[in-house]
């Protein structure tokens, strides 16, 4: 990772902690902070108090609430490079063309899936499915604690190995820069009768079964990233069961939860995709979403 880390903040709990998550990581991989607040003009009676009506005196306090969260991100990590993007404009495209300029976008996010601040209901979806980087949703309360020894990178992995190359790059490089162990799960079910083939049958056959030729999966795509970063400790984990489930059954010892979302548009539009939905929603560590092929 060589370019900025850029995080959308607007006042809220959530977007501080984000920020906060967002320097912490930078700070680790030794690149640069993008501090990006998007707003719009709104009049009186719908801001909150303390907030005067007109333009120029709602332009003066968005600048000043950003200054302000910036001052407590530089007096943490003094050597820190941190700039800043107040932008006035609809949300999804400034943080769209944030994401696309930066290898991350931080943003704050509520718990049970509610995303607050610019980022209203489906703006938030949107911005996590369209986004062409990595996207990490960080819950307000989040504190460096969390990060401590022990607590593990959690990386979901599924299909071929390239299919899962992305979250797992994503994973390595981040235990990498922590000093972390990588968790990689690999989540299983039976198959429906109908979907056996002889050529299936045969590789389970060779592989002694579905559980061992599940085993053999997971090893075959973790194999290249262990080559990759030896120094990484990793656990290779699987599990029967969906795979929401199954990860949210380890996120209780993880510092970090990365999943794979599709970043190809369907006919209904962009989306997020089930097991990465299940895990913003529930996890309570923050959440990696990043974007495959």
């Amino acid at each position: 990772m060589t370019g900025p880390i850029t995080a959308g903040v607007d006042g809220s709990q959530e977007s501080l902690a984000a920020l906060g998550w967002a320097a912490r990581e930078a700070v680790r991989r030794g690149v640069a902070l993008k501090v990006v607040h998007a707003w719009r003009s709104q009049p009186q009676e719908v801001l909150e108090a303390g907030i005067e009506g007109d333009a120029d005196s709602q332009a003066e306090w968005v600048h000043s609430a950003v200054t302000e969260a910036v001052a407590t991100v530089t007096a943490r990590h003094p050597g820190l490079e941190v700039t800043t993007d107040v932008v006035e404009g609809e949300a999804v495209g400034a943080l769209l063309a944030a994401a696309s300029a930066a290898d991350l976008l931080v943003l704050g996010s509520r718990g049970h899936g509610r995303i607050v601040g610019f980022l209203l209901g489906s703006v938030g979806q949107q911005v996590i499915a369209e986004a062409t980087r990595p996207v990490v949703l960080v819950r307000a309360g989040d504190e460096a604690s969390g990060e401590a020894a022990g607590r593990e990178v959690v990386v979901g992995q599924q299909g071929d190995p390239e299919d899962s190359a992305a979250a797992l790059r994503f994973a390595f490089e981040t235990a990498s820069a922590r000093g972390a162990t990588v968790r990689v799960v690999r989540a299983w079910t039976l198959p429906p009768v109908f979907a056996y083939s002889p050529g299936s049958l045969k590789l389970l056959d060779e592989a002694g079964g579905l559980e061992p030729y599940e085993k053999k999966a997971l090893a075959a795509a973790v194999r290249p990233w262990r080559d990759r970063f030896p120094e990484v400790p990793v656990v290779e984990h699987v599990e029967m069961g969906s795979a929401g489930q199954v990860l949210l059954s380890v996120a209780g010892t993880a510092q970090l939860m990365v999943v794979g979302r599709r970043a190809h548009r369907t006919a209904v539009g962009a989306r997020i995709g089930s097991v990465a939905h299940g895990v913003l929603h529930h996890a309570d560590c923050p959440v990696a979403v990043v974007p495959h092929a």
